[in-house]
């Protein structure tokens, strides 16, 4: 089949004779972002910005830049799916204006969206909606002598259903055969992989499930044998190597030979689901998790404007993450952040480009004996001095031995049980952190959270208004709808400062 050729398409600057702007303009709110995208969607979403999208100038013309740009900022404002956001520019004033279309324009077919979503994240500059509006943040000069900056992530819930071990075998099974026919051809046993419920089985019957689990990761390992992975290439090769990832970390050998059985724990870094391989569980307490994603931003908070943003899976920790944010970010910072960002290694990274650190540190474990701020540590002299007085030298691997001075200790039954007795093992980073921890607890940084964080918990909540869930299935897809949100965001809030253009865009502010 022949491949069809799409050039960029052009929005004609003469309205229409229905055009809806010029006859239900006055309907749409003013200070809205549908009335500002009426005026200034061209100024903001220029065809140039998309033109190495479509190369070719010829073929049939796609959409006008402007109107897609315009359609996605709003579908990701309003958290509308691409359906609901071409039914929203069909029957929508609002939509019409925004996008310059006539009262009888019927929009265009959803997978316009998704060809240009395709087209953007192929692209040298995915993010470019992200991008356009924090161009226009830096010519208003909004953030100009602003020097602080809040480091913070939210949780995304994925756009799928979790899967158990049982369900993620069997749909990983049954992709394989769908796209290797020689995985198609074995005959397997587990499961009627032709079926799209489960197995039939009495699933109280613990027995019953370990045969199950036996049988499947049987199935699993003779298509892992028969397929040559090395002929493969695409969503084949992806399909096997996720049925290899899926066949090994939730099982173990059981205790007879040619037996499985579901491991205790959880494994690192765990696939929870098949159709959505990227997503992780989340952790934002030891007793509370969900499944999906997060969402990292560094945010300005005195606008509460999004400087930056990324979307990673939600097992990422936080810290690293903030670094290579931060690396974006001119030197000598104010960085505020909660204990996510605390570690030695985030808070050595972010010193390294010189910026001044308000960020709470990672809390010492209570076990109900002498902490580590209870002993005295002199890092020039690299000694030790315990809570009953004794002082030793620090080890080369960083260590303050007390053996011999816990004999007889009378502070020894509040210090440690440990035969040998007290060792204090000390961290690379050992000295920022315990500044960290002395300056918080004397309240070097008090009144900060209080005077920062309202406005940067609104933005987050901004952020998440429309529902926590993300709109798609993957890191990539999601990763361009998460930079539509913080655009769309972003340019409701410099709307509300009082966005306009007079030779440049400025502030009323």
């Amino acid at each position: 089949m022949e491949k069809t050729v799409v050039m960029q398409g052009s929005s004609d600057p003469n309205p229409e004779l229905l055009d809806a702007a010029a006859l239900c303009g006055h309907l749409v709110p003013a200070g809205s972002v549908h009335a500002f995208l009426a005026l200034h969607r061209r100024r903001l979403f220029p065809d140039e910005l998309f033109a190495d999208l479509f190369p070719s100038g010829r073929g049939r013309p796609s959409v006008p830049a402007d109107v897609v740009a315009t359609v996605m900022v709003l579908e990701a404002l309003e958290g509308r799916s691409d359906r609901e956001a071409i039914e929203e520019l069909r029957v929508n004033i609002a939509w019409k204006v925004a996008t310059g279309r006539p009262l009888t324009d019927e929009g265009f077919h959803p997978t316009v969206l998704t060809l240009w979503r395709n087209k953007l994240r192929a692209s040298d500059a995915p993010e470019r909606i992200f991008d356009a509006v924090r161009a226009v943040i830096t010519e208003t000069g909004v953030l100009r002598g602003k020097t602080r900056r809040v480091l913070d992530s939210t949780v995304l819930d994925d756009a799928v259903a979790t899967q158990d071990t049982v369900t993620q075998l069997i749909a990983a099974i049954r992709r394989v055969r769908r796209l290797v026919p020689v995985a198609a051809a074995l005959e397997l046993s587990g499961h009627d992989y032709s079926d799209p419920g489960k197995p039939r089985i009495a699933w109280d019957d613990d027995e019953a499930r370990q045969q199950l689990i036996t049988v499947l990761v049987t199935d699993a390992l003779t298509v892992l044998d028969a397929v040559d992975v090395s002929t493969l290439e695409g969503g084949a090769a992806d399909a096997v190597g996720l049925l290899a990832l899926v066949a090994g970390q939730d099982v173990e050998p059981g205790d007879e030979d040619g037996t499985w059985r579901i491991a205790p724990g959880t494994a690192p870094d765990r696939v929870i689901s098949t159709v959505d391989p990227d997503s992780r569980h989340v952790h934002k307490t030891v007793r509370s998790y969900r499944d999906g994603y997060k969402a990292h931003v560094v945010v300005e908070p005195v606008t509460g404007l999004i400087c930056r943003q990324q979307l990673t899976a939600g097992n990422t920790p936080d810290g690293a993450v903030g670094v290579e944010l931060m690396a974006n970010e001119p030197p000598r910072r104010q960085v505020l952040a909660d204990s996510a960002y605390g570690s030695g290694e985030t808070r050595e990274a972010l010193r390294r480009r010189q910026h001044r650190l308000v960020i709470k540190p990672w809390p010492t474990a209570d076990t109900g004996r002498f902490p580590r701020d209870d002993f005295r540590v002199d890092h020039n002299t690299r000694t030790a001095t315990c809570p009953a007085g004794h002082t030793v030298a620090l080890t080369a691997g960083n260590n303050a031995i007390f053996e011999k001075h816990c004999t007889g200790c009378e502070l020894r039954s509040r210090c440690t049980t440990a035969r040998d007795g007290r060792t204090l093992r000390l961290t690379a980073h050992d000295a920022e952190l315990a500044e960290a921890r002395r300056a918080w607890r004397d309240g070097d940084f008090a009144g900060h959270d209080r005077r920062w964080r309202p406005m940067v918990e609104r933005t987050l909540a901004w952020l998440v208004r429309p529902g926590r869930r993300v709109a798609y299935r993957g890191n990539s897809h999601n990763r361009i709808w998460l930079a539509h949100r913080a655009a769309a965001i972003n340019l409701q809030r410099l709307i509300t400062l009082g966005l306009d253009h007079h030779q440049t865009w400025q502030l009323a502010i």
